[in-house]
């Protein structure tokens, strides 16, 4: 928690915020590194398997992740107010996320910052200064313009598609960056995994009868990765690193997302990056 000292309050350590927003700009740029490559490995996924098992599968195979994990640290069940903040990470990143990479997710990539900050002060109890919301304007201002003139002057999707996109990637890191002060970056997103399990199970068998699970070696390495990665591990310094260093503020990271993921898929897909 804030106090008026602009000192902030986790468990029993008590430390300038400034001081904690080196090591939280660490963890969310290793978080954001990790994510960058989820596109190109969808990509990879998609070439062999159907979107909802690569969607619903990926996240399945972590929740078996992270219940290995919640089992070797013996970590506590959380309260019932923890549960209720857990399913809206769960229906923001988890569930919500997956299903929407394939609707305009550069855009939504790119506009994930200003949704996090928003959600940050809705959720999450925190108040950027004037300077840092101008800031964070003008990255948006930026990330659509390029969006617009790289569309041949349209976004290319339905504006409710786009904005339950935002809403939902925002409200997801926002939530789980909250809780993770308390229960820290490794059991937020574990928990939020376990919990969506059960929904999980039954959406992959039914699309695995239907489709099977005939991959190729690229195919195999993109469903890891996002299952291993974009899922999982790179949660727990993304987490940790908004918990440090502020929602809001470490949420700007991810406007060097969308650069990154053109960059690897000029590197690894061969696909080729223009202008516009």
């Amino acid at each position: 928690m804030s106090n008026g000292s602009n000192v902030t309050t986790v468990g029993a350590v008590t430390q300038p915020w400034r001081a904690r927003l080196a090591p939280g700009v660490l963890l969310g740029t290793i978080g954001v590194i990790g994510f960058s490559f989820s596109l190109p490995a969808t990509r990879l996924a998609l070439r062999d398997l159907d979107p909802w098992v690569v969607a619903f599968g990926r996240a399945l195979v972590a929740a078996a992740l992270a219940a290995l994990v919640l089992r070797a640290t013996r970590a506590p069940r959380p309260t019932p107010a923890q549960w209720r903040a857990l399913a809206i990470v769960a229906a923001g990143v988890v569930v919500g996320f997956p299903l929407l990479t394939s609707l305009a997710l550069q855009i939504v990539v790119g506009l994930a910052p200003a949704a996090t900050a928003v959600m940050a002060v809705l959720r999450a109890g925190e108040r950027p200064s004037g300077a840092f919301c101008a800031a964070s304007a003008a990255g948006t201002l930026a990330v659509l313009v390029f969006a617009f003139v790289s569309g041949a002057g349209s976004l290319r999707v339905t504006d409710v598609e786009l904005l339950l996109a935002v809403v939902l990637v925002g409200l997801g890191y926002a939530e789980g960056g909250a809780l993770a002060r308390d229960l820290g970056g490794t059991r937020t997103i574990c928990w939020a995994l376990v919990l969506s399990a059960p929904l999980l199970v039954p959406v992959v068998a039914v699309r695995l009868a239907q489709t099977g699970f005939h991959v190729h070696a690229d195919s195999a390495f993109g469903f890891a990765y996002v299952a291993g990665v974009s899922m999982f591990a790179a949660f727990f310094a993304w987490y940790a690193g908004l918990a440090r260093g502020g929602v809001a503020r470490i949420g700007q990271i991810q406007l060097v997302q969308a650069p990154l993921t053109l960059l690897w898929a000029g590197l690894f897909l061969g696909e080729r990056v223009t202008a516009g």
